[in-house]
């Protein structure tokens, strides 16, 4: 009898716990009580906490000495930033150091690598630039690195000098239909294609060796004379500048694919490593290039191909012209440049969320340089290290802490290859994967100060044109960052009207390519740059070379420091947002448009050929018209919703949708021959066509072999596609 009481307390007892657990979980709140959601309060104390002041002793700081990635100067970065994070007033809940051995290439200090001109008799009639010309105590430093091309094997080529323009496919196969290239150099100039390509590209011709210069038509708006027009007296890159590089196509490190490059991780063999120069490859300066180029005779190149060199661009005999001092002799390289482990260390911190803890929202920039790195990767560095002050205060003062997790990431070797992050992203693979909210990236600020520019997936539209429209302009009164960006670059939305023109993320630019490309993460990227109408400059003109430091950053780039204040408002506004806002501030209608433009245009280009080939678009067109559908369905269920007072379950729910709708988009099988990409949306393509990635490239290859093979694979690539649109549209609704 007593135990037959005993079980119908405890049984009344579990009935009651699950009546009143499924009154809290399982209906809306009628109590008066809310979940907390975001406090614009606070997002405007922010804002006006952000000290373009601060922002300057910053990047004053990390630029004090060169910081290539594991030398001395890079672990005084590292040192910096674990005493900011780990500072007991303004610094993070939690500061750390993660390391990697990690593959990377240098020269040698004590063989320098070098350029000549040689004759038959092999006397020396022409030697490049070692190291660029010194007009600060900057470039005096003796840690600034020579000149060279990261993963280029040594050698010693010689050879008749040709001349190959970017280095693309086409130019190599142009120029052989001219000249016999083998056991010739080519020199090339940057752009057009990757720098490894420019060598991976020429060595099934028989060019034994490759020269890379910057054309001042490319960088300067064709100035050329360092006495009145190149810095020092202007942001253009001076003759004897020189862009060095990391000279790979893959990203992460390359002995340890798919796999964290700890001490005892199994590495590949070297010999087995890919997409690195089959052959020596070496930049120069302007100055070099405009002497070996100039003295060329052969044909004259194509208008296409003409920099800004006052005379004619030949394509070279192959060699010098009959007429020139360098006549019948050879270019030679001597590359000594070694490679080998090292170890690379991220620097992590962390802001603890109150309420979901285990939702991360990640911001990173990569900390290593070539040189001084002052914009490239400072300005970035100095306005992540501008954000965690701030928010670290808050945090430590009690007034504030996010309602998700904050990852703050300070990448090593990014140079090399977006290693750091990379190999972050393969480590905690599961994790993050699961866990993560968004990514975003902030490298090079600020590239000028003219106006903003994002890039990102297209979810993530919406919460940087609202951030965008809480900033001020610099030094335009009260126009907003929003309203002066739509002027330089905008477009017409299906949905909105005209807005601002977001970029898409379809390369590997920098360290956010690991978390959209191998994660499927939300992830973002944000710049200060310049008026394209007014230079046609590719990227700011000291990029990469010993003239990128602080003197050029304060008097050039932004004298002030106003726009690097700009950005750290607008991308610590965004910020707060995504870990703060009780529903996540992303948009699935705004990936819908996205869709449906890439439909468009290839429905335009393809489906009159693949008809001819009985491939049918249907499935495709089927496809976006069912994500467009989900879409709309969960953007009703989202307006129809009052976050606050709904259950946190269901907001869980809604909030998992739009965080995990990207991972929808992952395929490992999609590009077999496109190490750590999976994203079938945003995948790079050598087509050039705005449109998905896999099949345009599969349809440009079959258009031109007419294969039947090959057509084949563009109906596997339209079927892969499909299936993902349409498995990504049933995330998005309620149930199966």
């Amino acid at each position: 009898m007593i135990k037959q009481v005993l079980f119908g307390i405890l049984g009344g007892a579990l009935v009651l716990t699950a009546g009143i657990l499924i009154g809290h979980y399982g209906i809306a709140k009628s109590d008066g009580s809310r979940e907390k959601d975001l406090d614009e309060s606070l997002v405007h104390k922010f804002l006006s906490e952000v000290d373009n002041i601060q922002i300057e002793q910053n990047l004053r700081e990390l630029t004090k000495v060169p910081h290539m990635a594991t030398t001395a100067g890079d672990e005084q970065t590292v040192q910096l930033m674990l005493k900011r994070w780990q500072d007991p007033d303004s610094g993070l809940d939690q500061a750390w150091r993660e390391e990697y051995l990690v593959y990377l290439s240098f020269p040698d200090p004590t063989k320098p690598n070098k350029v000549t001109v040689v004759n038959a008799t092999a006397d020396v009639l022409y030697t490049a630039r070692e190291k660029e010309k010194v007009y600060t105590e900057d470039q005096k430093d003796p840690e600034v690195v020579q000149p060279y091309a990261a993963y280029s094997p040594p050698g010693e080529p010689k050879g008749k000098l040709v001349y190959a323009n970017q280095g693309k496919p086409d130019d190599y196969k142009l120029l052989n239909e001219t000249v016999d290239l083998r056991g010739t150099i080519a020199i090339t100039r940057y752009g057009g294609a990757g720098r490894a390509d420019k060598a991976i590209n020429a060595a099934p011709y028989g060019v034994v060796g490759v020269l890379v210069y910057t054309d001042p038509l490319d960088i300067n708006d064709g100035l050329m004379s360092d006495a009145s027009e190149t810095y020092p007296h202007s942001w253009y890159m001076p003759p004897s500048g020189v862009e060095r590089g990391s000279f790979n196509t893959r990203y992460g490190d390359m002995l340890t694919p798919y796999l964290a490059a700890k001490e005892e991780t199994y590495r590949i063999p070297v010999e087995n490593i890919t997409g690195i120069p089959p052959i020596p490859i070496q930049p120069i300066g302007f100055e070099d290039a405009e002497k070996l180029i100039c003295e060329l005779g052969g044909t004259e190149a194509p208008v296409g191909w003409r920099g800004a060199f006052k005379c004619t661009y030949n394509f070279g005999g192959p060699g010098f012209k009959p007429t020139s001092a360098f006549k019948d002799s050879d270019v030679k390289l001597a590359i000594f440049n070694t490679a080998g482990t090292k170890n690379s260390s991220n620097v992590m911190g962390v802001i603890r969320g109150s309420e979901e803890p285990d939702r991360y929202v990640i911001y990173g920039n990569h900390r290593d340089s070539w040189v001084h790195g002052a914009i490239d990767p400072s300005s970035g560095t100095s306005v992540m290290l501008e954000l965690t002050r701030v928010l670290g205060r808050m945090v430590k003062k009690g007034t504030w802490r996010p309602r998700r997790s904050i990852i703050f990431g300070s990448w090593g070797a990014e140079e090399f290859g977006l290693i750091g992050s990379a190999e972050y992203a393969e480590q905690y693979f599961a994790k993050l994967s699961e866990r993560t909210v968004a990514y975003i990236n902030v490298d090079i600020a600020v590239f000028a100060n003219a106006t903003l520019r994002a890039s990102g997936m297209p979810s993530l539209q919406n919460v940087i044109f609202k951030a965008a429209k809480q900033v001020d302009a610099p030094g335009l009164g009260a126009t907003s960052v929003y309203d002066n960006w739509i002027r330089y670059a905008n477009r017409t939305s299906s949905a909105h009207g005209p807005v601002p023109r977001v970029g898409y993320l379809t390369g590997a630019g920098s360290d956010y390519a690991a978390f959209v490309h191998y994660l499927g993460i939300p992830s973002m990227d944000i710049s200060y740059t310049y008026d394209r109408s007014k230079t046609n400059a590719r990227i700011y003109p000291a990029y990469h070379t010993a003239y990128d430091t602080f003197d050029y950053a304060s008097k050039f780039i932004d004298p002030g420091f106003t726009s690097h204040q700009a950005i750290a408002r607008t991308a610590g506004n965004v910020l707060i947002r995504l870990a703060d806002s009780l529903l996540l501030p992303l948009n699935c209608s705004d990936y819908a448009e996205s869709l449906e433009d890439y439909l468009d245009t290839a429905v335009t280009l393809y489906q009159t050929q693949m008809q001819a080939w009985k491939i049918s678009m249907e499935p495709l067109k089927r496809a976006v018209a069912s994500f467009r559908s989900a879409a709309t369905h969960l953007d009703q269920v989202i307006r129809s919703s009052d976050p606050a007072n709904e259950t946190p379950l269901k907001v869980r729910r809604i909030n998992d949708q739009l965080m995990l709708l990207d991972r929808a988009f992952l395929d490992p099988l999609a590009f077999p021959d496109k190490h750590a990409y999976r994203h079938v949306i945003w995948a790079p393509s050598s087509a050039g066509k705005p449109t998905f990635p896999g099949l345009a490239d599969a349809f440009a290859n079959a258009e031109t072999t007419g294969q039947a093979g090959d057509w084949a694979k563009v109906h596997y690539h339209l079927s892969v596609l499909s299936q993902a649109i349409e498995g990504a549209a049933h995330t998005l609704v309620d149930v199966i």
